[in-house]
Parts: structure tokens; sequence; C-alpha cells
């Protein structure tokens, strides 16, 4: 591990290479920039200042798949620090310099490492209080975001929803939905009637008991999606836009 005494050297050493390279370019040598960049890169990969340099004199002078290649490993860079949305940049500019390549497999990094972080936050947001532990307002974070994050976060607790018309409940054992209670009624019933709430606020409160699995799903995401559809199949039924006795459906 570097001492912080040989941090600073290296940065002061990288600084006064990206000056020796504008000044390479201002006296149109851009070819002698190239040549420093990619010497300094090889020794100092990870830096981004360099490769944010080279990237940025590689466009200017129209040396697009060196762009291309500079963006690309970029957002490799952007994704480990946490900067999503740079990475997320990085990787279409990659991909309108250089058409030919796929980003697909960037995307998916970032999305599962801001999906990673995200849960992260929230186990530690979860983990580090007593009694109410997670808060916020439906209008702003919907209950489908809501059970999302609680089971990506594995915690087991009681997520209450407060609006002007009721006060519901989800139980959660591990971040799996396993009771839910609203209107005097319980279980499924009671989740369809939670789904479909548009307002309000919603507590998490941890729990170090589990509760009763009244409601046994394999995934939240899918007992989620399975209970919408039945529920706008149920209300097209209704105006007359379908007529679910003919249709056959699959379980």
């Amino acid at each position: 591990m570097l001492s912080e005494q040989d941090i600073n050297v290296l940065e002061d050493s990288i600084e006064t290479i990206l000056i020796d390279v504008d000044l390479l370019v201002k006296y149109k040598s851009p070819e002698k920039a190239f040549e420093l960049l990619r010497k300094t890169i090889d020794r100092h990969s990870n830096t981004i200042s360099l490769r944010e340099k080279m990237r940025e004199i590689a466009k200017t002078h129209m040396n697009l798949g060196e762009a291309s290649e500079q963006c690309a490993a970029l957002a490799g860079l952007y994704i480990n620090h946490g900067q999503f949305d740079l990475a997320y940049d990085r990787l279409l500019e990659a991909k309108s310099l250089d058409p030919r390549i796929s980003i697909t497999s960037g995307l998916e990094a970032i999305r599962s490492a801001r999906q990673k972080t995200e849960t992260n936050i929230a186990k530690s947001n979860i983990e580090s209080e007593q009694g109410v532990t997670l808060a916020g307002d439906i209008a702003l974070m919907d209950i489908y975001d809501t059970v999302q994050t609680i089971e990506n976060a594995r915690i087991t607790g009681l997520l209450v929803i407060k609006s002007d018309m009721q006060t519901a409940s989800i139980a959660f054992n591990l971040g799996k939905i396993v009771d839910a209670r609203a209107e005097g009624v319980d279980s499924i019933a009671a989740f369809r009637k939670i789904i479909e709430l548009k307002e309000g606020t919603f507590e998490f409160s941890v729990s170090e008991e589990k509760f009763p699995e009244v409601i046994n799903v394999a995934s939240n995401k899918v007992f989620l999606l399975n209970t919408l559809a039945s529920l706008e199949a149920e209300k097209a039924e209704e105006i007359g836009l379908r007529d679910l006795s003919k249709e056959e459906i699959g379980i």
C-alpha cells in the first residue's frame, strides 16, 4: 500500500505529465503527446485523469478508435468508484465513436453495481437504528420499489403503510413477503389492496423474531407482477375489455 507521501509524489508526477501533454498538443506535436500518455497509462492504468486526457486528445485529433477504447476503460473505472452516471455517459460515448462495439455487458455491470450499492446503503440504514428504520412517501418511493429494497437487504421486519383511508402492513422474513393485513383482511387479499395504494406514508421496523408464513413466495418481484397482472385483468373484465371466463390462465 502506498504511503501518503508516495501518493503525493505520484499525483505530482501525473500532474506534471498532463502539463507536458498539453504543451505538446499546443505546439503541434500530438503524436508525441499520445506516446507520452500511452507509456504513462501502461504504468498507471487506473488513473482516470490520464485516460480522460487521452480520450480528449484522441477525439480532437480524430483518433476515434483510441477515444472509444478510453471511454470503455473509463466506464469500468467510474463503476469501481461508484460514479454510475459518468460510467453510463462514457459507455454511450464509446458506442457513438465506434458503433461496432457492444456495450451490453457494461450497462449490465452498471445496473448490477448500482443495485448492490443501493442495497448496501438501505441495509446499513435499516440495521443502524432501532424501531423505525426505513420511512418515506409512497408518492416518491412506491410499494413496488420499497418491497424490492427490503428483499434485496434480506431483512426481517414489518412495513406499515398509512393513508387517509387505512393503515395496512406487510410482514417480511429475510426480505420475503410472508403476510399482509389491510381493511380487515389478511394474506393475499390484503396485499392486493395494498399494492394499489398511490398515496400515503410507510415505515419499516426491524424485527428480531420471524413472522408466521401465511404467504409463501419464491420471489417478491414475481409475486408483485402476478398480483398486478391479476388486478389489471379483473379491471379490464369489469369494463368489458376482456372476458376472463373464455381465457386460459397459466399458473
